[in-house]
């Protein structure tokens, strides 16, 4: 069997292809890149914006006074804790009620369906919200992180639709051996569908890393206080000196930035990295199932 042979035209779309998506790779991968070398930079040549390419005046002063940061570790523990919890719940929620609003059988599915879905375009705002978390009391609590997002009207979506894809012969079949309703769900849904349930938990995963409304809303109690959160304050309080100055839990701060010339730029940086880096080096693992997931479980048919 002969080979297509390539053209001239063809290797001018190859090369204009190629050249198109190194471009765009570049503007997608450039700015993490520029954070991290400022991050390690000499923070007076990061504050004049001078490094551009490589790192400049290297160092890892900025790195050291971060985790000397108080609270840091019980901080970065409620994050891991939140984040886990958070994401496993809201996956199995959402796959679970993905799959029963497929059951005809089920008592008012479509009421039930249609009432949750409308959650997501409409909500009685912060103040309701907060009066709400009040009354369940969940203010400095750390099940406030968790239960509020358990049920996220799009991840239902996304699974029901992916189920609604699977052949109805395989529940069929596991009906008539017998099969309950969780059995059927444990051990015939939720191994076909992991490319959505993948999708699923690097949604959740990275909302529950990276909020801090939440804690800025709900919760008081320093022992309850995520990396995001900590890390904001940290930088707030870096940005004004009358500020640090008025927090006398501040004053080991102030020393250090004075002592180390910490600028505003060399903290958000850092900070950045700090915070991006653990969410980048998850995704890898979750990468294979996302497209497939993400198209299957948007588009019926």
């Amino acid at each position: 069997m002969s080979l297509k042979k390539i053209t001239p035209e063809d290797r001018i779309i190859s090369v204009v292809t190629y050249i198109v998506y190194t471009f765009f790779a570049f503007v997608c991968v450039y700015p993490f890149y520029y954070i991290f070398i400022n991050s390690l930079s000499a923070n007076d040549l990061s504050e004049r914006g001078k490094v551009l390419i490589i790192p400049l005046g290297f160092h890892l002063n900025n790195y050291a006074q971060v985790i000397k940061i108080s609270g840091l570790l019980s901080a970065f523990k409620i994050s891991i804790l939140r984040t886990v919890i958070g994401t496993a719940l809201t996956v199995v929620v959402a796959a679970f009620l993905g799959y029963m609003f497929t059951k005809e059988t089920l008592w008012k599915r479509k009421f039930w369906y249609r009432y949750a879905v409308a959650t997501m375009y409409f909500n009685a705002g912060i103040i309701p919200w907060f009066i709400t978390m009040r009354n369940l009391h969940l203010t400095n609590n750390f099940w406030g992180y968790i239960f509020p997002v358990a049920v996220q009207p799009f991840y239902i979506v996304l699974c029901k639709t992916f189920v609604e894809s699977i052949p109805k012969e395989l529940e069929e079949a596991a009906l008539i051996d017998g099969a309950k309703t969780l059995r059927i769900f444990f051990s015939i849904i939720v191994p076909v569908i992991k490319p959505i349930i993948a999708t699923v938990a690097i949604f959740a995963s990275v909302a529950q890393w990276n909020s801090f409304q939440d804690t800025l809303l709900l919760v008081t109690d320093p022992k309850l206080y995520t990396l995001q959160f900590t890390l904001y304050q940290y930088i707030n309080q870096a940005s004004s000196l009358k500020s640090l100055v008025n927090n006398s839990s501040s004053a080991a701060a102030i020393v250090a930035s004075l002592a180390h010339a910490q600028t505003a730029t060399s903290i958000r940086m850092t900070v950045s990295v700090i915070v991006v880096l653990p969410i980048i080096c998850v995704y890898p693992i979750f990468q294979r199932y996302f497209t497939k997931g993400i198209m299957i479980g948007a588009v019926k048919g």
